[in-house]
């Protein structure tokens, strides 16, 4: 894989240049460089057909200083040990960039759901918390939905758990369903979040956002609610919407709704009549006022950077641009919401969901998105304000907020 593909070189190098302007102890710096635990596992799982099939697994829990680590789970044909110990270290940067009291980690199953029927889906879910039962928990590690897995499979999961541990323990996954002690506002939670710091960001660009022209490359879970609630709360056009299959753009904008609508029949935006169909590539590259990857890792890289036109880019997916292109975006005045800033209203909601387990006591949708916009408008401040004392771009500062407080965490604990 190249460097500039491996995620995980990727939040090394972002990592070394905080640590750099921090002035980071050695220790420290070397210590936040690498996981503190990695676990893998090999498990079979009964197929439909009566054959055995062994899967592979992982669990990294990344740093937990500050907290619990807290991660979702993914299931996914590509997934790999780089690409979950990256994501699990962008959640110990999420946690501490928002200020909540939690640390990083990250789970994932080499698996193509697509291929799995539900019940096969069932028994993968409940096979893979046999598995790593013994290294979660509510003060432990707590994991979450991902990418391919849903509230149904923290549902099952979470069952699993309770019959090994043999008691109610719903903090211990969260993205549940609602009847299970699931939080108001879940769903939508990373879309939401990353509204306000967009609303945030315009506000120190001066960019009206009604009738703001915005692209959403991946029209998933986060992608369609970013772009239904731009569109419908902030009065944004969305001019271009993709999916794994490729986009579509309009100028005279979309109906979000009407596109949904259409990808739950045909599975696909791109056979939406009366739009010209694009490549992922081609809508990165589009003339908007606010592009917002939505989908997987290395979207945005040295090669296509120059090329971006977007006034503001909007990272609710996690590393979508390659450190070796940020300093193009940053150079041709182009402002980022870094994704462990962006998309933290996840893990911000599921935090309170844990809080609400604990307490067997649930807040209604409107205090739950109370909170989440303080929480968010916060962080959001934070990082600007650390970015525009030291020049630097937004990752940088965010990462500066982030591994300042781990830190600082670490030395008080006396582990440096």
């Amino acid at each position: 894989m190249p460097e500039e593909n491996n995620p995980f070189k990727n939040a090394q190098r972002q990592l070394d240049t905080a640590a750099q302007i921090l002035k980071l102890e050695p220790a420290i710096h070397q210590a936040l460089r690498e996981p503190m635990r990695i676990y893998e596992v090999n498990f079979p799982v009964r197929m439909d057909n009566g054959e055995v099939k062994v899967f592979k697994g992982f669990r990294v829990q990344y740093n937990d200083a500050r907290g619990p680590c807290k991660g979702g789970i993914r299931f996914h044909p590509d997934e790999n040990l780089d690409t979950v110990k990256a994501l699990a270290a962008w959640m110990t940067w999420k946690t501490a960039c928002v200020n909540i009291p939690l640390g990083g980690g990250k789970g994932g199953v080499i698996c193509n759901t697509k291929f799995l029927s539900i019940s096969e889906l069932e028994r993968l879910s409940r096979a893979y918390i046999d598995q790593v039962a013994r290294l979660i928990g509510p003060t432990r590690d707590v994991p979450a939905p991902d990418v391919y897995t849903t509230p149904q499979i923290m549902a099952w999961m979470l069952d699993e758990y309770e019959k090994i541990d043999q008691q109610h323990l719903p903090g211990v996954i969260t993205g549940k369903p609602i009847a299970l002690g699931g939080s108001e506002g879940r769903g939508d939670a990373t879309a939401m979040g990353a509204v306000y710091t967009i609303r945030e960001a315009a506000k120190a660009l001066g960019l009206k956002l009604k009738d703001a022209k915005v692209a959403v490359q991946g029209f998933g879970n986060a992608g369609s609610f970013v772009a239904s609630i731009l569109s419908s709360k902030m009065g944004c056009k969305i001019v271009a919407v993709s999916d794994s299959k490729g986009g579509i753009f309009n100028p005279s904008g979309i109906d979000v709704k009407k596109v949904l609508a259409h990808k739950k029949t045909s599975n696909t935006v791109t056979t939406m009549e009366g739009m010209k169909v694009i490549s992922n590539e081609e809508l990165l590259e589009l003339d908007v006022d606010v592009l917002c990857p939505s989908a997987l890792e290395n979207q945005i890289t040295s090669r296509n950077a120059g090329r971006v036109k977007a006034k503001l880019v909007a990272e609710l997916a996690n590393g979508p641009t390659t450190p070796d292109a940020d300093p193009v975006l940053f150079k041709n005045g182009i402002y980022l919401i870094p994704d462990f800033l962006c998309n933290a209203g996840g893990v911000t909601v599921s935090y309170f969901e844990q809080v609400q387990n604990t307490y067997n006591y649930y807040w209604e949708e409107k205090e739950v998105y109370e909170k989440l916009d303080k929480i968010m408008t916060k962080a959001f401040q934070d990082v600007h304000a650390i970015s525009k004392e030291h020049g630097v771009n937004n990752r940088i500062g965010a990462y500066l907020v982030a591994v300042r407080r781990v830190a600082e965490a670490m030395r008080l604990r006396g582990w440096i």
